[in-house]
């Protein structure tokens, strides 16, 4: 079997890059704008405003995995997750939601979101089934990229978060050491 160098490949000594460094708040504000647009309405919009998350929160997210990894999470409040649910069903939306029912739906938007930031990252990456629940944590403050939003007086963050712990900081040996 041959294969082709796609140049791709990182050497060990190359840094890891870090989300900031790929992409920044604004394209993420509107890749979910965009998102927002096609699936819960026209008339429904993202208003960038930070807002502080209720205690009661469900978060939905997909990893990325390519030249950069990571997860694209959205986390709101769980009534919020049912109103976001019930926007993105419309009329086939049941009186009563379920949790199957949500999880599908806010699944369903963070899927969208995280396909759209996937693309805007440089490189072939793969794209995780989505996943809701206690969103991961951030293993490296450093290798996230953060935006608060509120709809429909609600607040709603989307966050770009690097899976892996941060590199370590080399220490200089002897030989490298400068004089002082």
């Amino acid at each position: 079997m041959t294969s082709t160098d796609t140049g791709q490949r990182r050497r060990g000594s190359d840094a890891r890059p870090v989300i900031t460094e790929l992409i920044d708040e604004m394209t993420i504000l509107a890749i979910a704008e965009e998102a927002w647009v096609s699936l819960v309405g026209e008339d429904e919009v993202l208003v960038p405003i930070p807002s502080e998350l209720p205690g009661d929160i469900l978060s939905s997210w997909v990893d990325v995995v390519g030249p950069w990894t990571g997860s694209v999470v959205l986390t709101t409040g769980r009534a919020t997750a049912e109103e976001l649910s019930r926007a993105l069903l419309r009329e086939s939306a049941p009186e009563l939601l379920d949790d199957e029912d949500v999880a599908d739906a806010f699944g369903e938007i963070a899927n969208v979101v995280g396909g759209s930031i996937k693309a805007a990252l440089p490189g072939p990456s793969g794209l995780s089934l989505p996943q809701v629940g206690n969103a991961p944590l951030v293993r490296n403050a450093g290798d996230l990229c953060r935006v608060d939003v509120v709809w429909r007086g609600e607040p709603l963050t989307i966050s770009v978060q690097g899976a892996l712990p941060p590199l370590p900081v080399p220490t200089p040996s002897r030989e490298n050491e400068v004089p002082l």
